[in-house]
């Protein structure tokens, strides 16, 4: 397996985005769009920011396009710590530092990540698919797309269920992430495409000029679009 990597020489500054659409115009760049058209790759969005900037960037490459739904697990004083994730697929990754320091007990971990499924992620999946479940990534090319990253959880965890589908290679695009989840990504995927690793990153937010929340209505629409694209 070949680790690519690509990153652009931009000067970090407080708005380096202007909105979602300009971030994705801006990764696109640095996509090798005419492989990823020949290879039919499956863009796969993370989150919901992830999945405006999948379909910014599909709008003239017209391929696959999904969301794939996970949920976060915090600590039980702290809401605003992120200990795991679990996927609608029901893989878990879990932030093992901050579990041990925490002393957070492993059965804790799964019981709220079944609930969270079944609560949360099943919600989300009949309300957008409309029940139906994710599809399959075995033997398919894969783009993982979010619109940045504090912990990498949701990357890792749409990884490991790549990985779990047997997935014939991963890949990873965002258009900033923190040079710490870079450096933990990249020995286990194919290829990461991010526009600029930060060392001190803040929040993802602080990098938009525009970063408003994503409406269900807007998911709706785009994930609607994915099945006239799949026909």
């Amino acid at each position: 397996m070949v680790q690519l990597r690509w990153q652009s020489n931009m000067g970090i500054q407080r708005y380096t985005f202007k909105d979602r659409s300009d971030a994705a115009l801006q990764l696109k760049e640095l996509l090798p769009l005419d492989r990823m058209k020949s290879e039919g790759w499956n863009l796969i969005a993370v989150s919901s920011g992830g999945l405006i900037i999948a379909s910014e960037m599909n709008k003239r490459l017209k391929l696959p396009i999904d969301f794939i739904f996970s949920a976060s697990i915090t600590a039980p004083q702290n809401p605003e710590c992120e200990l795991a994730r679990v996927s609608e697929t029901e893989e878990i990754v879990i932030h093992q530092a901050l579990v041990d320091a925490f002393e957070i007990q492993v059965d804790y971990i799964y019981g709220e990540a079944t609930r969270k499924h079944e609560e949360k992620i099943l919600s989300a999946v009949y309300q957008y698919r409309k029940g139906e479940h994710f599809k399959s990534m075995k033997g398919k090319n894969i783009l993982l797309i979010d619109e940045g990253s504090e912990t990498g959880l949701k990357l890792m965890c749409a990884i490991k269920t790549a990985f779990a589908q047997k997935a014939k290679a991963v890949y990873v695009a965002a258009p900033i992430m923190p040079s710490s989840v870079v450096e933990a990504l990249d020995p286990i995927v194919d290829g990461i495409f991010c526009l600029q690793e930060i060392e001190d990153y803040i929040d993802t937010g602080y990098y938009y000029h525009e970063f408003e929340t994503v409406d269900e209505e807007t998911i709706e629409t785009i994930l609607e679009r994915r099945d006239e694209l799949q026909r």
